[in-house]
């Protein structure tokens, strides 16, 4: 027969094992975290060598780092102790099994069963866990300032870009350098004892963020002006910008490392912080003093807003259009994307989504991890000025 007991999964567990090893630096991609739970639901969890060993070969990939994790795991697993862990909370699922010894028959089997059952296994789901599923809208002040953490662990590689400057560089697939060649000839008596060659260099491309700070977006700005900060913090060639009512450069105010000083500096920065949206306007002053100046020009482009706009929607549209040609990725990040039934019906919205190449949701730490990952694979899928997943985008469109 069916019975049914409680038991507690060990997913939250692992992850908060995770971010304890990457707080030390160890690099743990999601998927070896995914790895780890997975491993985690083959073995025991109270298990000291399963979960040692399912770590070790889910989760660390260098040598080096194995004096770290072993440190990690004892002050975890041992000196904090896995039952006491203070930055976690307990959820309870009942499941229901197969009962082979009820199956059998008798009730004193089935008591002894139970008698006999192992203890449950504890299900906790890290804080951080937790926060990374919450919506933005959502956070209390706590949260907020524990989130800086978490956004600093996100990777804004971004795709190469090949430069017009040459660099010397090995034989293979590479460009024969005549002048170093000849040069390194005459100081050897005219023996070219050494060829010399060159190839073409390549750089990040740059980011440019657009943040939306009118009132309907300032449940969302808070947390994702932090997502600024990490950028800026955390990769070369980022550019910020606040549109509102009007255009606002943020990026040296986000420059700073101290990020409550670099927010304080950029509020102080954008007078019209909470107020009204001409995003159309804003567009417009982007591309005419930045874009066609050469910021826009082969960058990866992200406007983050929800696309309710009270300018000209047509305006809007247009700015769009130019903007998608100067830039090599145009991405869209609208945290109401999310909600259930959600289609782009705002007049801005609607006007811009044609000419967008992503349109992502930004609604949590996990959709900005998403994002990450869009900008850090920012492939060219463009024929001429035409956007491929624009097609995708207006099969969707209801």
């Amino acid at each position: 027969m069916t019975t049914t007991q409680p038991v507690r999964l060990s997913a939250g567990l692992a992850v908060a094992f995770v971010d304890a090893l990457r707080a030390e630096g160890i690099v743990i991609p999601t998927s070896s975290t995914i790895g780890y739970v997975d491993a985690l639901t083959a073995v025991s969890i109270e298990s000291e060598s399963g979960v040692y060993w399912s770590g070790r070969a889910c989760l660390i990939t260098r040598p080096e780092d194995i004096d770290t994790y072993d440190a990690v795991f004892e002050r975890f697993w041992f000196a904090t102790g896995a039952g006491e862990f203070t930055s976690s909370l307990t959820q309870e699922f009942t499941l229901a099994m197969d009962s082979d010894d009820a199956d059998n028959g008798g009730d004193g089997d089935r008591n002894n069963t139970q008698l006999d059952a192992p203890p449950p296994i504890e299900l906790r789901f890290s804080s951080a866990e937790i926060l990374r599923q919450k919506d933005f809208a959502e956070w209390t002040d706590a949260e907020l300032a524990e989130s800086q953490r978490l956004m600093r662990q996100l990777r804004f590689v971004g795709s190469p870009r090949r430069s017009l400057r040459l660099t010397p560089a090995p034989r293979s697939g590479s460009r024969f350098d005549l002048r170093r060649t000849v040069r390194s000839a005459l100081a050897a008596d005219g023996e070219p004892i050494r060829q010399h060659f060159r190839r073409r260099s390549s750089r990040p491309r740059r980011l440019v963020l657009l943040l939306d700070v009118s009132g309907s977006m300032e449940p969302y700005a808070r947390a994702l002006i932090r997502f600024a900060h990490a950028a800026v913090a955390g990769r070369q060639r980022v550019e910020v910008f606040a549109v509102g009512t009007r255009l606002t450069r943020i990026t040296r105010e986000l420059a700073r490392k101290d990020i409550d000083e670099a927010i304080d500096r950029a509020a102080d920065a954008v007078t019209d912080w909470s107020g009204g949206t001409r995003l159309g306007e804003g567009l417009r002053r982007f591309n005419r003093d930045w874009g066609q100046r050469g910021m826009a020009r082969g960058a990866i482009v992200v406007i983050l807003s929800d696309g309710w706009d009270r300018g000209d929607p047509q305006a809007l549209g247009e700015q769009m259009h130019r903007l998608q040609r100067l830039t090599h990725r145009l991405v869209w990040v609208n945290p109401l994307k999310v909600t259930p039934g959600y289609a782009p019906l705002a007049r801005g919205m609607a006007a811009a989504l044609p000419f967008v190449d992503e349109f992502v949701e930004g609604h949590s730490l996990n959709a900005l991890e998403e994002l990450a990952s869009i900008i850090g694979d920012a492939q060219d899928r463009r024929i001429g000025n035409t956007v491929l997943s624009q097609r995708r985008q207006k099969e969707r469109t209801p």
